[in-house]
């Protein structure tokens, strides 16, 4: 009889597996690390304000920034002083924005990297387009288009286009060679290469743009509505510098930054769905 088997001391004995805590740890740290500091900030910004006695006017604390937000969140639907009707107008402008400037974007993007003499044709006008500010063009579109929403969406078009341009072009060019040989030697004509490799390969690509545009569609609508609109959270942004009120400027700041990480959630998780085979390896830019 085996040593193991006459001595009980030395059996093995079964391993406990890691709670859950530890287990959440190891697998995806950021869900607890990303509250934790947010804790971690907002404790020192409460109390750091009131110990270096900093006036509320030029840095509330949080606790005034949240009855602020809970202030204006509480207001009717329809209400103008409420952050429910600005929001939502400051959304549809973002998405419908968003949509078609990147979609736009994406498209020519496609067809310039596909055809070698319009690329080389076209590329210099690209640069020098990009390079200027669009920022900069925003009350010039709205001398032409006026201060309705159509300047809004153009603003934002001018932003989110050239990300999904740039981006979807670079994509269509970073094809493995191996591979194209490989589809040619199959038999594959040009629309299954394009299908089965090119857009494939690009798409890695083409979502590092759409995260670019996302923020750019928020940056673009805010600063539309700062030139000239009569609704929309970057008035209310206006409105409540005139008045001093730095906490409810704070305050549509949260909302602000909620609605790009909304977007960029909404982003990432089709891109789970359509990159499944990627395995995350091929991201352009970090998650």
């Amino acid at each position: 009889m085996s040593v193991i088997a006459d001595n009980p001391a030395v059996v093995e004995q079964p391993t406990q597996p890691p709670n859950r805590f530890v287990l959440l740890m190891r697998t995806r740290p950021e869900t607890v690390l990303a509250p934790a500091l947010l804790v971690v900030l907002l404790f020192g910004w409460e109390y750091g304000v009131v110990w270096l006695n900093v006036p509320s006017y030029i840095l509330p604390p949080p606790s005034s920034i949240v009855i602020a937000l809970w202030r204006g969140l509480s207001e009717d639907f329809t209400s103008r002083a409420g952050y429910w009707l600005h929001a939502g107008v400051t959304l549809y402008e973002v998405l419908l924005g968003f949509f078609i400037g990147s979609g736009v974007g994406l498209l020519l993007g496609t067809i310039i990297s596909q055809i070698r003499i319009l690329e080389a044709t076209l590329r210099v006008y690209i640069v020098a387009i990009q390079s200027l500010p669009k920022i900069a063009l925003a009350p010039i579109v709205v001398l032409w288009f006026g201060f309705g929403l159509t300047s809004k969406v153009v603003i934002i078009c001018l932003l989110t286009f050239f990300p999904l341009l740039v981006t979807s072009m670079a994509g269509f060019k970073a094809v493995d060679h191996e591979r194209l040989e490989l589809m040619r030697s199959l038999g594959a004509n040009s629309w299954q290469v394009f299908w089965k490799v090119r857009l494939p390969s690009a798409l890695p690509y083409i979502f590092a743009g759409l995260d670019m545009a996302a923020v750019f569609a928020v940056v673009g609508a805010i600063v539309g509505e700062f030139v000239g609109a009569q609704r929309g959270l970057g008035t209310l942004i206006l409105s409540m510098n005139a008045q001093m009120d730095t906490a409810g400027t704070f305050s549509v700041f949260i909302i602000l930054a909620l609605l790009g990480v909304a977007l960029n959630l909404s982003l990432r998780a089709i891109e789970r769905r359509l990159l499944f085979w990627s395995g995350g390896s091929q991201r352009v830019i970090g998650s």
